[in-house]
């Protein structure tokens, strides 16, 4: 039986997961792992967000119109994003979880820094070839490790100058393949159980409501100004989630 205190933080926590997607359109994953990674611990907080990430993204992996220029183009980095997500899931089971939850908090201060100075990496396209799978297997080993699909393959993908509304499906993709591989790998490490799948299930309502809601702030409010409230909480929340690296 799942307690109902633990329902309502997952209903509340993929409801701001999903306003948060449904105004600036990427967050529903960062956001609801960064939450509930402090409230519930790493593994759950990873397993808890297979179900609503998993559809949203997937909606947007097949909108947009540019899904076999963006296959043809970054199958390299895709394929290895995927592959290697085993590889970092192994430390689930063998690391300590306060280290990996520390990672993540890393991983979050890094990624709003990042954002919040608006600072802009370009890698030419002659050395695609080879950065490509270089950052998808760095992509996902850490999603293995921390369940955040973000760094450093958002950062790959705006770097390499994809136009506005490729970049939006290239992240779907990114985010839908990735996570598939991280179902497959905590399924395979024994961290998924019906329960926790159950949850994860109920939780697409209450993102899809987010999302609408979402859609709905997105034309009163500037997207500047919420992105910067957005990464500043991220980045506070990352702090947190750091001081286990050092409890």
């Amino acid at each position: 039986m799942i307690d109902s205190g633990v329902l309502v933080a997952v209903g509340l926590t993929f409801l701001l997961a999903g306003m948060v997607k449904g105004v600036i359109g990427l967050g529903l994953p960062t956001v609801s792992l960064a939450l509930l990674t402090a409230t519930l611990g790493l593994p759950q907080a990873m397993a808890l967000l297979l179900v609503p990430s998993f559809a949203t993204n997937l909606w947007q992996a097949l909108s947009g119109g540019n899904g076999r220029t963006i296959l043809r183009r970054l199958w390299p980095f895709l394929v290895m994003a995927t592959v290697t997500v085993w590889v970092g899931a192994l430390a689930l089971t063998r690391a300590d979880p306060a280290l990996l939850s520390g990672l993540l908090g890393v991983l979050l201060v890094v990624y709003s820094a990042i954002n919040l100075a608006g600072a802009r990496v370009t890698v030419p396209a002659a050395h695609e070839a080879w950065l490509g799978p270089v950052f998808g297997a760095t992509n996902g080993v850490l999603t293995g490790m921390t369940g955040s699909f973000v760094v450093p393959g958002v950062m790959y993908l705006q770097a390499i100058g994809l136009p506005r509304d490729m970049l939006v499906q290239a992240m779907g993709i990114l985010f839908t393949l990735s996570t598939a591989a991280l179902a497959l790998a905590l399924g395979g490490s024994g961290l998924l159980n019906a329960e926790l799948g159950t949850l994860s299930a109920a939780a697409l309502a209450p993102a899809l409501a987010g999302m609408v809601l979402g859609q709905k702030i997105r034309g009163r409010l500037s997207e500047t100004a919420f992105r910067r409230v957005l990464f500043v909480g991220l980045f506070i929340l990352g702090l947190y989630l750091t001081a286990d690296l050092f409890g």
